[in-house]
Formats: structure tokens, sequence, C-alpha cells
């Protein structure tokens, strides 16, 4: 920082604002929107392309799901899909089948989710999740076809 800069911002009278404005990250946003025909799909597009900082809208109907990739925040988006259309929308709440330890979980798998997608969750929920017991596990080992010397009755 130079001299001129450093004594500029000494005797700066503007407002308490800073001039330095921050610059959002370019990010992916996905959302999950009934669309059910052609005219349902353009209204949502047009709402999205009109908003600033957009750079590309696509929507896939038949998953329910819009992707916008720009400067935006992921709320914003969000609200002007809402008012702009009356639709209700929310953040892509689904990820891929593979990722997921547990994907029949309680919690996790949604039969409303496209094929191959469940319901993302955080940890914490898939920590509470029902864990054999000792006793368990040494009942279904000793019937186990991998252990030659677990029962003899079989």
């Amino acid at each position: 920082m130079g001299a001129l800069d450093h004594l500029s911002d000494l005797f700066d009278c503007s407002t308490g604002r800073s001039r330095v404005k921050r610059r959002k990250q370019l990010q992916t946003v996905e959302i999950k929107v009934k669309i059910d025909c052609e005219g349902c799909e353009r209204r949502v597009k047009r709402a999205l392309e009109g908003m600033k900082g957009v750079k590309e809208v696509n929507v896939e109907r038949k998953a329910n799901k819009v992707t916008v990739l720009g400067y935006v925040e992921p709320e914003k988006v969000v609200s002007r899909v809402a008012h702009r259309t009356g639709k209700k929308a929310e953040l892509w709440p689904y990820v891929p089948y593979d990722v997921v330890a547990h994907p029949y979980a309680p919690g996790v798998y949604d039969r409303k989710a496209p094929a191959g997608y469940v319901r993302s969750i955080d940890n914490s929920q898939q920590s509470q999740l029902a864990r054999a017991s000792s006793t368990e596990v040494r009942y279904t080992t000793a019937f186990s076809d991998e252990n030659p010397a677990a029962c003899a009755i079989m």
C-alpha cells in the first residue's frame, strides 16, 4: 500500500462503509422445485436468469431440479424462485446413493427422491443409527458360514 493510499484512507470523509466491496464467490446452487410442464420450466428459468450475478441456469424437469451457476447466495435464489413463481422451493436435499454409508436408514431413504439419490443427512444423525450390541454380534457370528467351529449342530 502506497503512501498516498494510506493518507487517503486516513482522511476519508465518506460514510462508514468500506470502499472495498467483497465479491461473492462463483458457486453452483441446486434447488428442488416442482416443475410440471414447459410453462413452469420457462417461468422458473426466466425468474432466475433476470437475477443479478447469475451466469447459467439449467432445469431438469424429470428430477424437479434447477441448477444455477453464478455469483449468488443460495438463500436469495430460493426466495427469488418462491416469490416470482409462487412455487415451493428448497435447496437440493439429495445426494447420490453411493455417497451415503447407510442409504436405507430411517430419515435417509426417501421414496420421492429421483432415481439414484437419497436424502442428505449430517453425521450427527448417522451416529444415532442402531448398532449391533456385543451379544447380537456373538449370536450372528456363531451361526456364520465363515466360522467353521461355530456350531456343530449344523
